[in-house]
């Protein structure tokens, strides 16, 4: 009986929500046109903006809470097991998740509580960019965030939970040439 309490719970769909989230993050229109930093700091971010943002419309649906607090306990496992693969020690671990989900609800909200796309902007420039967003980037990525939070707000839930997830297309900076050259399919 004792082992049936180690088993894992039902993944109930949380891993196809998760990989959604995961895939719309990676995506290279991010990286190449909105000059989010390749770095394990900027697809963190993306995580955390992604994640976040489906987290948050999922708990305002009483139906879909207890998924959206699923969805978040994926996203620190998955952060758990990625420390625990780059040689971080059983000593130090918790110390790191600590910090992670500080700075993932600490996102969330300063992104919630943003109130204009200026404001979203600057708080995206700080966290995603480090302070340092080329022309416009900061801009486009908070133009894109709002797109995402209208489009996950006239979602239907149970559908979000079923990782059917209504991603906008990333706009791109005013003017800007990107890296890329084209803004081809996303």
């Amino acid at each position: 009986m004792v082992f049936g309490l180690l088993r894992r719970r039902r993944d109930d769909g949380i891993g196809a929500l998760y990989a959604a989230i995961v895939a719309q993050a990676r995506r290279p229109v991010f990286y190449v046109d909105l000059a989010v930093p390749d770095t394990v700091e900027g697809r963190f971010e993306l995580m955390v903006l992604h994640c976040g943002l489906v987290v948050a419309r999922l708990g305002r649906d009483d139906a879909t809470r207890e998924t959206g607090t699923r969805l978040a306990e994926a996203f620190f496992d998955d952060m758990d097991r990625t420390l625990r693969e780059t040689g971080v020690g059983d000593v130090t671990v918790p110390k790191k998740m600590k910090k992670i989900a500080s700075a993932f609800y600490g996102r969330l909200t300063a992104y919630e509580a943003a109130g204009d796309r200026a404001a979203l902007a600057e708080a995206l420039a700080r966290n995603v960019y480090d302070g340092a967003a080329p022309a416009g980037v900061a801009e486009a990525l908070a133009a894109y965030a709002e797109a995402a939070i209208a489009a996950l707000g006239a979602a239907d839930p149970a559908a979000l939970a079923a990782a059917d997830i209504p991603w906008p297309r990333p706009a791109f900076p005013a003017g800007a040439a990107t890296t890329s050259g084209a803004h081809g399919p996303t």
